[in-house]
């Protein structure tokens, strides 16, 4: 099968790359081909005739986007839009890869995919754009949403806090968003199969359990045995240009469906620390 991703320099995109071993697949990052421009999209996509596509590349820096909105739509929607309508040209699946930030947050039960869209931020709404616009044209594409991806070789939660913690004796951590945390790999290890079944519709990926920031904050220092003290403390301690989800733990029902069970965000998570070689 001919596969091509766009992002695979991004964290999920190097993961995609490396765990993709049994295809023909090409990578594509930002300097290769920049998906707001319409031309060098057809030009990738005419050129390697893919027969699956995964459309990884997102401007996600969720703050930015609240004073970059033009650029956030530019990228997430009418990027995606870009990419897909070549597609559709030369008949290839797509797996596009969206976020839980699509919720409003409101709920205290996991989001099931077919539950109303209601993002609070301009990342979460340039999202959801995209998902409605190229339904519109492939309805025959697979949606996956996910949350809180951490992996190696890019910035990320964990990353963050382990460079934190190498210098402070104590961290503060909200305590009042919960969610589900994502590897990379085993994001990567669904997307395949998810791909190499042809799935359509909606999913949500994610690794199994919930937790909030700082549960997550709390088992990445155990994990790493660092002697930094994590206390919990809410968000409105630490005011944000983007409004957060209070509540973004995703169903895993659709994935399951497939015969797809994700490891557990604590196996994960000590797996990450190994590949990063805090073990």
């Amino acid at each position: 099968m001919r596969v091509m991703i766009f992002g695979a320099t991004g964290l999920l995109g190097k993961a995609l790359m490396r765990e993709w071993v049994q295809d023909q697949v090409t990578g594509l990052g930002s300097s290769d081909v920049d998906i707001r421009s319409e031309p060098q999209v057809e030009t990738a996509i005419d050129r390697q005739r893919p027969e699956s596509i995964v459309l990884a590349a997102a401007y996600t820096d969720v703050d930015g986007c609240e004073t970059n909105r033009d650029l956030a739509f530019e990228v997430n929607c009418k990027g995606a839009v870009n990419v897909v309508r070549a597609a559709e040209r030369v008949g290839a699946q797509v797996i596009f890869l969206s976020s839980d930030y699509v919720f409003s947050g409101s709920n205290s039960e996991p989001y099931e995919i077919a539950d109303p869209l209601a993002p609070q931020s301009v990342y979460g709404k340039s999202k959801a754009a995209a998902e409605i616009e190229i339904r519109n044209i492939l309805p025959q594409c697979c949606i996956l949403r996910t949350s809180w991806v951490f992996g190696t070789g890019g910035k990320c939660f964990p990353e963050t806090i382990l460079k934190l913690a190498s210098s402070r004796s104590e961290l503060e951590v909200v305590n009042d968003q919960r969610g589900c945390p994502t590897y990379t790999i085993d994001l990567a290890r669904a997307i395949i199969q998810l791909c190499r079944m042809g799935v359509t519709g909606t999913v949500h990926a994610t690794n199994q359990g919930d937790c909030t920031w700082f549960d997550f904050a709390s088992q990445i220092i155990a994990s790493a045995g660092l002697p930094t003290t994590v206390k919990a403390t809410s968000s409105d301690k630490f005011i944000r240009p983007a409004k957060r989800p209070k509540y973004s733990v995703l169903s895993s029902a659709s994935l399951e469906q497939h015969g797809i069970t994700m490891p557990t965000w604590q196996d994960a998570l000590r797996r990450y620390l190994q590949e990063r070689g805090e073990f």
